[in-house]
């Protein structure tokens, strides 16, 4: 096992990662930028290391300062949480050129998984659905025109590379086409620094339901059941629950059976994740996550397994010690995203002093958060705040307790969208788990109105 881990990262997941460390007997590291000396994950972890000035480029994606400071402090390994470095197979690579484990996958299945369209073409070969579409990058239009009427309209134009719904426009009619695939390389490279795209036919209303799973270093390969995350702003997630509540048992091996098959087809290992389209009883293959997902906390309720300690075990060269047979669905989890937000506005960042706060508690209710009463929150990194999960014996049970632990969340200083995860999950279709991921998009009454209070 490790004696010491560095978290290549900030905010709630670094806290969540140092608590992990804590119980398996690992020593910590954090670093911070010069924003976040008075973060909680650089309070809470054994050692802290400052890498550079606030802006993401040059400290948490600071490769060399990173490693320097793990050579500073002596540490054997890396967790990078998720986003920043956490999907950046040249950061993999020098950790391992450096003699650090890096706690994620190996660098080649991240290359493979990264690249959308090379993805796609390594799925279809498993036998995993995928959704028709080009068969790798669409390089002219000309041969976007093609595929676009073979497949049929609406096509969705999405960049190979990257994530966090970036590089994507929807084409409904021919003529929308050139201007869509101009406007999604630029994204693509102005967010990834690769303007690589690719067409997909448009699956109407789908739910959008991924997989967990983990993978050792010996070929073992298990699923956790799955996450339905449908409940999106602009291709962002905003609420998400395990079970999915249209789930069957045979639909649920199935999926779990498909995404077990992504994982060994690009020899993966670690936690990682395969999102699918679902439509009806048919579901296509979307991406790969090759990290630890910001929704992990809903799958940990429901299944009892704490992921972030699973992953520190397959990395240190452990084996799953836990079977397919092993992993029974218990009960239902919801999480909400907490963000320092203005919804009246656009859901413009709302930076600045936490002057007063009160977290929810009670049975079943559990905070992912690094917020403290007089904390600052800063322009310089994303908005959210916290994570609110509600666990119950039943799905009814669950979204109860999430009402009430909304309505007694209170955080002066900043706008939140408190109010708007209120409104969500008070909904009657939501309720009913009638919704898909264009639903957000067909009620913006759902958004407070006016300034917040």
């Amino acid at each position: 096992m490790f004696q010491k881990v560095l978290i290549a990262n900030r905010g709630e997941i670094a806290v969540r990662i140092v608590r992990a460390c804590r119980e398996l007997g690992i020593r910590t590291v954090a670093v911070f930028s010069e924003a976040d000396r008075t973060a909680l994950h650089a309070q809470i972890a054994d050692e802290a290391v400052c890498i550079g000035p606030a802006r993401t480029a040059d400290s948490y994606l600071n490769i060399r300062a990173i490693l320097a400071a793990c050579e500073l402090t002596g540490a054997d390994a890396i967790h990078p949480g998720f986003g920043f470095l956490s999907e950046n197979a040249a950061f993999a690579r020098t950790c391992e050129k450096c003699g650090v484990t890096f706690i994620g996958p190996t660098p080649e299945a991240m290359e493979l998984m990264g690249d959308k369209a090379t993805a796609k073409t390594t799925m279809k070969n498993a036998g995993v659905p995928v959704v028709p579409g080009s068969d790798g990058l669409v390089t002219t239009l000309a041969q976007a025109k093609v595929i676009a009427e073979e497949v049929g309209y609406p096509v969705m134009v999405k960049a190979a590379a990257g994530g966090g719904g970036r590089g994507i426009r929807k084409v409904d009619t021919p003529d929308q086409l050139e201007d869509a695939i101009t406007a999604a390389k630029q994204e693509a490279k102005n967010f990834f620094g690769d303007d690589g795209v690719y067409l997909e036919k448009f699956i109407v209303n789908p739910r959008h339901v991924e997989i967990q799973l983990l993978a050792d270093n010996f070929g073992n390969v298990i699923h956790l059941g799955e996450r339905d995350c449908s409940l999106q702003r602009r291709n962002q997630k905003v609420l998400e629950e395990s079970p999915c509540p249209i789930m069957t048992p045979s639909l649920r091996k199935a999926m779990g059976e498909a995404a077990v098959r992504a994982a060994k087809a690009c020899g993966y290992r670690n936690a990682g994740t395969v999102e699918f389209l679902l439509s009806g009883k048919d579901f296509y293959f979307m991406e790969m996550n090759t990290r630890i997902q910001v929704e992990h906390p809903i799958t940990e309720m429901v299944t009892g397994v704490d992921l972030v300690k699973r992953q520190i075990r397959i990395a240190a060269g452990l084996p799953l010690e836990l079977k397919q047979s092993d992993i029974v669905l218990h009960g239902h989890a919801i999480e909400c995203r907490i963000n320092a937000e203005t919804p009246s506005l656009n859901f413009r960042p709302s930076p600045g002093r936490v002057q007063g706060l009160h977290m929810p508690g009670g049975p079943g209710i559990r905070i992912d958060s690094a917020m403290y009463q007089g904390f600052e929150i800063t322009p310089y990194y994303d908005s959210m705040i916290a994570k609110l999960i509600a666990y119950a014996p039943t799905r009814e049970e669950a979204f109860m307790k999430m009402k009430w632990a909304l309505a007694e969340f209170l955080v002066e200083g900043v706008d939140t969208n408190i109010d708007f995860q209120l409104n969500l999950i008070k909904d009657p279709d939501v309720e009913a788990g009638a919704y898909d991921i264009g639903f957000l998009g067909r009620h913006p009454d759902l958004i407070p109105k006016g300034p917040a209070v």
